[in-house]
């Protein structure tokens, strides 16, 4: 049989271990000139200018950014069901109650009717994520959020590059997340960033990730240990010079599926959006778990579910749901798969992810 192929591929070359050599013959390993030099870096790259903040992941970003804005006992945050747990996670953290709401199925995203049915006189703001890389409905949700008087954020962990109507991700909201883990479109290793375009939002998450204090040992406000290194820094910067050209693989990967695949539902992408694909996120509307089951052991072609339970279902979330019916976020957790898509993949890869696809789905049909 054919050598695997995997879903994801982090890609980590010798610039990158030439950058960590640096960083630490320097003795400097902790935060320090890596992590500002990568904060203004990432900044002009992606948000337009808006000041970030480096943090040790994302999940750390979103809680950091949810508390920055004041979210804390007694409020409620609009999010959606259908994403990783650490979206539903943070909003709890903060002591605040996760409220999940459906998403539009083609888009995988927080569906702006929904959020506007789910707004209380509690809801501090709504959350929505970008999900595989294709962005939410931001401008329907900004307008909801600019009527109903709540805060908007954005969870843009998958979304690097992406873009709504010529404007990217992480410029819409009061503040953004970005994660840099490893099978992300561009990793420091573990980390991520907090963007906004609040001077004071971004002071309080600086002062969040060290201890509560700018100055040392002059602690201003109750804090966390959630400073990115250095050595993760010197990594993300040498990926910020390659990001751009891996994400013109992925959508030339993505267009070759498109083109190929049959008896599937492939991906739209909605008018004025610019997808990244994080992912490569098909519908299987029969018998999901059989065909990445055959994929896996027919054709040695590997794939993902993300996401099999839904984050109002889960043993950890689901008592702030309780009874809660989601029938797009069911549908989409029965149904959906991700296909290799990473820029590692040759031509001969996808046309034995092409061909395996149709195999498998053909004898389902």
């Amino acid at each position: 049989m054919s050598e695997f192929i995997p879903p994801a591929k982090p890609i980590i070359g010798d610039e990158e271990r030439e950058a960590v050599d640096r960083v630490l013959r320097s003795g400097m390993v902790a935060q320090g000139p890596e992590v500002v030099a990568f904060e203004s870096e990432f900044s002009a790259h992606f948000v337009a200018g808006r000041p970030v903040v480096a943090v040790n992941s994302g999940t750390s970003g979103l809680h950091l950014g949810l508390l920055a804005a004041g979210v804390g006992a007694g409020d409620e945050v609009i999010v959606p069901s259908f994403t990783f747990a650490a979206t539903g996670n943070s909003v709890a953290l903060t002591g605040a109650t996760p409220v999940f709401v459906d998403i539009e199925p083609e888009t995988f995203t927080l569906d702006p009717a929904a959020v506007d049915a789910a707004v209380t006189e509690r809801t501090k703001g709504m959350l929505p994520v970008h999900l595989y890389g294709h962005p939410a409905r931001m401008r329907e949700l900004g307008e909801i959020a600019a009527r109903r008087g709540v805060a908007l954020y954005e969870d843009a962990a998958q979304a690097h590059g992406a873009s709504l109507d010529g404007e990217p991700v992480g410029t819409f909201g009061d503040w953004a997340m970005f994660s840099l883990y490893p099978t992300k479109n561009m990793t420091s290793g573990e980390g991520g960033m907090v963007s906004t375009a609040d001077d004071a939002l971004a002071r309080r998450v600086r002062l969040l990730r060290n201890q509560g204090m700018e100055r040392q040992y002059e602690n201003e406000i109750v804090g966390f240990n959630a400073r990115m290194t250095d050595l993760h820094a010197a990594i993300g910067r040498v990926q910020l010079t390659k990001v751009d050209g891996w994400t013109a693989q992925r959508r030339r990967n993505a267009a070759f599926l498109d083109a190929n695949l049959r008896d599937v539902v492939i991906p739209p992408v909605a008018e004025g959006a610019a997808h990244v694909y994080h992912q490569y996120t098909i519908r299987v509307p029969e018998d999901r778990d059989g065909f990445v089951r055959a994929l896996k052991e027919e054709h040695n072609v590997g794939s993902g579910v993300y996401y099999p339970i839904p984050n109002h279902r889960l043993p950890s979330l689901a008592s702030y749901a309780p009874g809660l019916d989601l029938p797009e976020t069911e549908r989409a957790a029965r149904e959906v798969v991700s296909l290799p898509v990473h820029p590692s993949l040759t031509q001969d890869d996808l046309d034995r992810i092409a061909t395996a696809v149709n195999a498998v789905a053909g004898a389902g049909a």
